[in-house]
């Protein structure tokens, strides 16, 4: 026995319709046709799927077990079938995110509100890169992007640049190093240094200053909250370098000194990493734009 899809939508339609005429006008094919595909039908399983006289044309008992299946089965079709368009045309999908950036849950959550509005059918999931190797993940399609500031040249993987921002050193109001007007990488050596719990080859005061300069610092204290790290630093147990979009809550705060490092700064860009045919998809490129976008205004605001 070999039941097809169609024949399922055929019980379907007759049993809603009732009488081939109808169902054969809904299903769009000639009532001669419809008849030879029930006769068929019926060869097939061995026994009468209509009650041949009565009016409207109604289903035997073995033709309303064959129904009870169509219910069953082709919603269930029909669901698979809506899904597989959207997967088509981009309005659904899997966008399963790693951070390789301790602080960017500060921007990302905002984007990531923005794009759920506009994308409510893409699963949505962030897992820190820092637990694991990220880029790795994503070639193996266990991830579908990497928030990271270390572009590498990767076969099938793109880089997309997100925007350039500053790692600023933030240390409490009566601090000595507020009577300076940058920092240096020697001006770090006495002092103990509050970072978040990672490996340092990650973080960009040592690969941006301390570390190209040969300088440690007096002590480091590894902190995994932001809003704690500050507290330490305001209570002077410490000093800490964080990108710029972190530090717009303390601007105007009499508590803190936020200082450039080096004369003239330094400027890090992140990027967002992603499997060279996924970076078509719609949703993954107005995320993307999102991210270009919105941790932009928090910087504005140190500016303001």
């Amino acid at each position: 026995m070999h039941i097809e899809l169609r024949h399922l939508r055929t019980i379907k339609a007759i049993h809603e319709s009732g009488g081939l005429a109808r169902a054969a006008g809904v299903m769009n094919i000639t009532q001669s046709a419809l008849s030879h595909q029930i006769k068929g039908l019926e060869d097939q399983v061995g026994v009468e799927l209509f009650v041949r006289r009565s009016k409207p044309l109604r289903l035997s008992s073995a033709g309303f077990r064959l129904l009870r299946l169509a219910e069953k089965i082709l919603p269930e079709i029909a669901a698979m079938e809506e899904e597989f368009m959207g997967l088509h045309t981009g309005r659904h999908g899997r966008l399963h995110i790693a951070i390789e950036c301790h602080a960017c849950f500060e921007w990302l959550l905002p984007v990531l509100e923005e794009f759920r509005k506009a994308w409510p059918d893409v699963d949505v999931d962030i897992r820190p890169g820092l637990a694991f190797d990220a880029l790795p993940a994503l070639t193996r399609e266990e991830v579908d992007l990497v928030i990271s500031s270390d572009p590498e040249k990767i076969s099938g993987v793109e880089f997309k640049p997100l925007f350039d921002y500053e790692p600023l050193l933030v240390a409490s109001a009566n601090h000595p190093l507020g009577e300076k007007p940058w920092v240096e990488a020697t001006d770090l050596r006495d002092e103990t240094l509050l970072t978040y719990p990672v490996d340092r080859t990650r973080l960009d005061i040592f690969t941006e200053l301390l570390t190209p300069a040969r300088v440690e610092p007096k002590a480091t204290r590894k902190v995994e909250l932001t809003a704690v790290m500050l507290l330490l630093v305001a209570s002077g147990r410490g000093v800490a370098v964080l990108p710029d979009w972190v530090l717009r809550e303390i601007r105007y705060d009499s508590d803190y000194i936020t200082r450039s490092l080096t004369e003239t700064g330094l400027t890090k860009r992140l990027y967002a990493a992603v499997r060279s045919d996924d970076a078509a998809q719609p949703f993954m490129a107005h995320l993307i734009r999102l991210a270009r976008t919105e941790p932009v205004k928090l910087q504005r605001g140190m500016e303001e």
